[in-house]
C-alpha cells in the first residue's frame, strides 16, 4: 500500500484551498471504495450514540444498575469521545491516518464486544469509556481521509454522502434498538445492541486495510504531550460537569470545574503560541486565521447544540410522557431522518450556486419546522400519535440536511492537508462541546419546567380521579388521603433528575383493581400533559439555536464551495 504526504506549505490567512487540484491521473482510483469503508465506521460511531438509549431500561433491570451507573453508560462514551478528539486527529497526522483509523476501529470492535459481554454495571461503564476513546481515535481520520484523498471539486459530493449517512444512522439507531429490545424474553437482548457492531466493524476493517491509502503530515514531529495534557484537562473540566451535573443536582464542584476550565484552555493557547515553528503543535493556531474555519467551527457548535437537545427532550416526551414504545418512538422520527438524508445528497447541487446562503436557508427551514412542532403539540396535546408531526419533521429534516454537508465543506475548504487531522479534531471537538452545552442548558430548563408545571397537570386530572375513586366505592376520607399521597409523589417524580426511574415503594398504589387503574390512568395523563406543555416551551431554545446559526452564517467568507465534478454537465 502506498503512502502519501502533503505539501508542507504553512496555512495562510486566506480562504482558498492550500494546494492546487492534482490531475485526474494522480488521484487514487479506489478513493470512492475507500470512502465506503470509512463511512461504515462513521455510521457505527453515530449508531452507537443513539441505539443505546432505547436499551437503558433493560440494562438497568438485567445488571441491577443504579441511576449513576445508567447515566455513565451514556455519559462515559461521550466524555471519552469529546476529550480525546483533538489528540486523535493529531495522532493521525503524525503516525498515519490509515494506521490510526485501523487502531481506532479495532479498539472500537473490541470495546463493543466487552460491552456486549459485560457481567456488571462497572464493566459496562468502563467498556463504554474505552469505546468512546477508540471512536475518538477513529472519527477524525474520516474527515482527514476525505480532506487529503478527494480534490476540492469532489468534496461537496462527498460531504453530501456524509450528511446522508448521518440521516440514515439517525433512523437506524432507534429502530434497530427497538426491534432488538421489543421481544426481549430473557432480559439479555440489550447485549446485541453492542454485539451488532462486530460483523460491521470487522468488514470495515478488512476493507480499510485494502483500500485506504496511508497519508501523514510532512515533517511531523512527536506528539505535543504538554499540549495534550492542557487541552485534555481543559475539555474534561468543562464536559464532565456538563454531562454529570443534571443527575448530580449541580453541586458546587460542577461550577468549580467549569470555572477552572477556561483557565486551562487559555494556558493551552498560550503554550501552543509559545512553541517555535520547528515544533509540531497539537493544534495549529494559524488555522483560526482562516475565516471559513474559525467562523465555521463556531457556527457548527451553535448548530449542533440544538440537535441532541431536541432529540433528548422529544424522546423523553414520547416514551415517558406519552407511553410510546422504543420502536414506536423510533418510527416517529423516520420522516425527519429521511428528509435529512435526501437534502444532504441534494445539497451538493445547491451549495455551489448559493455558497454560505445555503446555511441560512437550511437554518430557516429548521426554524419553520420547530414552529410547526410547537404548533402541533399545542393543538394535539396528549392525543399526539406521531402522524401529525410528519409535515413539521419533513421540513426540519430538509433544513438539517441542507446545513450539514455545505457547512463541513466550507469549514474544511481552506485547511492545508498537513493539518487535516488537527483541523478535524478541533471541528469535532467544537461539535461535541456544542452538543454537551446544548443538552445541559436545555436539560436544566426542561426539568425545571417539568417541576413547575406538575401541579397544573395534577389539577387537570383530579376531578376525574375523584369520580373514578367514588365509583370504585372507596370511602371519601381514604380517597382524599390517597389523592394527597399521589399528588406529593407525582410532584417529587416530576422534580427528579431521572423521570424514567421507578417510583419509590411508598408511592406505589394499593387497593382494588379499579382503584389502581384509576391512579395509573391519572398518572399517565398528568405526566403526558406535563411533558407536552414543557417540550412545547423548551423548543423555543431550538428556534434560538438555529436562528443564530443562520445569522452567524453571514459572517462566512463570500467564496463558494467548489462545484461537484460533472454537476454543470448534469444540470
Amino acid at each position: 500500500m502506498t503512502e502519501t504526504t502533503e505539501a508542507a506549505a504553512p496555512p495562510g490567512a486566506g480562504d482558498k484551498p492550500a494546494a492546487p487540484t492534482p490531475p485526474a491521473s494522480e488521484l487514487d482510483p479506489r478513493r470512492w471504495l475507500a470512502l465506503a469503508s470509512v463511512m461504515t465506521a462513521f455510521f457505527m460511531v453515530l449508531l452507537d450514540v443513539s441505539i443505546v438509549n432505547v436499551a437503558i431500561p433493560s440494562i438497568r433491570s438485567n445488571l441491577g444498575a443504579n441511576n449513576a451507573d445508567i447515566q455513565f453508560v451514556i455519559a462515559g462514551y461521550g466524555l471519552a469521545y469529546a476529550v480525546l478528539l483533538i489528540t486523535g486527529g493529531r495522532l493521525g497526522d503524525i503516525f498515519g491516518r490509515k494506521r490510526l483509523f485501523i487502531i481506532g476501529m479495532s479498539g472500537f470492535v473490541l470495546a463493543s464486544a466487552l460491552c456486549g459481554l459485560a457481567q456488571s454495571a462497572i464493566m459496562l461503564d468502563l467498556s463504554r469509556v474505552l469505546q468512546g476513546a477508540m471512536a475518538a481515535m477513529m472519527y477524525p481520520q474520516v474527515l482527514s481521509v476525505i480532506q487529503v484523498t478527494f480534490p476540492p471539486q469532489e468534496r461537496a459530493r462527498v460531504f453530501g454522502f456524509v450528511g446522508a449517512v448521518i440521516g440514515i444512522a439517525t433512523i437506524t439507531g432507534p429502530l434497530a434498538g427497538g426491534l432488538i429490545i421489543r421481544n426481549d424474553i430473557t432480559g439479555q437482548s440489550w447485549r446485541w445492541i453492542f454485539l451488532v457492531n462486530l460483523p460491521i466493524g470487522i468488514a470495515a476493517l478488512i476493507a480499510a486495510t485494502r483500500l485506504i491509502t496511508e497519508s501523514r503530515a510532512p515533517n511531523a514531529k512527536g506528539l505535543d504531550v504538554v499540549g495534550v495534557l492542557l487541552a485534555t484537562a481543559g475539555i474534561l473540566l468543562l464536559v464532565y460537569p456538563l454531562v454529570e451535573g443534571q443527575v448530580a443536582g449541580w453541586p458546587a464542584w460542577t461550577f468549580i470545574c467549569m470555572a477552572i476550565s477556561p483557565v486551562m484552555l487559555v494556558l493551552f493557547v498560550l503554550y501552543e503560541r509559545s512553541l517555535p515553528e520547528t515544533k509540531f503543535p497539537l493544534v495549529q493556531l494559524s488555522l483560526f486565521r482562516i475565516r471559513s474555519f474559525s467562523v465555521g467551527v463556531a457556527i457548527s457548535a451553535v448548530f449542533i447544540a440544538g440537535i441532541p437537545a431536541f432529540f433528548f427532550t422529544f424522546s423523553l416526551m414520547v416514551q415517558v410522557g406519552l407511553g410510546f414504545s422504543a420502536l414506536n418512538a423510533g418510527l416517529t422520527t423516520i420522516p425527519w431522518s429521511l428528509a435529512s438524508a435526501v437534502a444532504s445528497a441534494m445539497s451538493t447541487r445547491v451549495a455551489p450556486r448559493l455558497g454560505k446562503y445555503t446555511i441560512a436557508i437550511g437554518s430557516a427551514l429548521l426554524v419553520i419546522g420547530m414552529f410547526g412542532v410547537i404548533g402541533t403539540l399545542h393543538l394535539e396535546g396528549t392525543n399526539l400519535t406521531g402522524w401529525e408531526l410528519i409535515p413539521a419533521f419533513v421540513v426540519s429534516g430538509l433544513g438539517l440536511g441542507t446545513v450539514i454537508a455545505p457547512l463541513l465543506n466550507i469549514i474544511l475548504a481552506g485547511v492545508p492537508g498537513r493539518d487535516a487531522g488537527s483541523a478535524s479534531g478541533v471541528l469535532t471537538t467544537f461539535q461535541q462541546l456544542g452538543g454537551a452545552i446544548g443538552v445541559a442548558v436545555v436539560g436544566v430548563v426542561f426539568f425545571g419546567l417539568l417541576s413547575s408545571r406538575a401541579p397544573d397537570a395534577i389539577t387537570t386530572v383530579t376531578p376525574q380521579l375523584q369520580s373514578q375513586l367514588a365509583a370504585a366505592n372507596l370511602p371519601a376520607p381514604a380517597a382524599q388521603a390517597a389523592i394527597s399521597t399521589f399528588t406529593t409523589c407525582f410532584n417529587e417524580q416530576a422534580s427528579s433528575s431521572d423521570p424514567t426511574a421507578p417510583p419509590p415503594a411508598n408511592c406505589r398504589t394499593s387497593g382494588s383493581a379499579p382503584v389502581q387503574a384509576a391512579f395509573a390512568s391519572a398518572a399517565q395523563t398528568a405526566l403526558g400533559r406535563d411533558f407536552v406543555s414543557s417540550v412545547e416551551r423548551i423548543l423555543f431554545f431550538n428556534v434560538g439555536f438555529w436562528a443564530l446559526t443562520g445569522i452567524l452564517s453571514m459572517l462566512l467568507p463570500r467564496a463558494r464551495p467548489q462545484p461537484v465534478a460533472g454537476a454543470a454537465q448534469a444540470a
